[in-house]
């Protein structure tokens, strides 16, 4: 039986990147995320809503992540789910679902982001600013 578990998302990024280290190292930037989406209501009567997402960046996507990225920038955002789960300090068990990014893509013109030359790379090549509407940063 096949599985799957993607998700693609544009929106606005909702809080400034933050970016912290494990204790092996490894980079991790969490920010938030708000997608809005518009519809009629059932009396005609345009609506939008807004939903907000969890984002968690490893690694080299971490990295530029939180340099590049800051509250109010749109994004295009692709990974997978996951629920993670920890027992509060009020004894209460407390569950969060959150996106775990492979891809992101600035969308905003005008913002710079470096390239990796490929998965693994350990530079990275600048993007001028007209192209970083199809500049693409993925995380092996």
């Amino acid at each position: 039986m096949a599985a799957l578990n993607k998700v693609m998302l544009i929106g606005n990024v909702g809080t400034d990147p933050e970016m912290r280290y494990t204790a092996n190292g490894n980079a991790v930037t969490t920010f938030r995320m708000a997608v809005n989406r518009n519809y009629s209501g059932p009396d005609g009567e345009r609506r939008e809503e807004t939903e907000w997402f969890s984002i968690v960046t490893w690694n080299k996507l971490a990295e530029t992540c939180s340099q590049f990225l800051q509250k109010g920038r749109s994004a295009y955002v692709e990974g997978r789910l996951q629920t993670r789960s920890w027992e509060g300090q009020d004894g209460q068990r407390h569950f969060r679902t959150e996106v775990i990014a492979n891809t992101v893509q600035f969308l905003d013109k005008g913002q710079a982001a470096p390239m990796p030359e490929n998965g693994d790379a350990a530079e990275s090549m600048p993007v001028p600013p007209d192209e970083i509407d199809r500049a693409e940063v993925k995380d092996a």
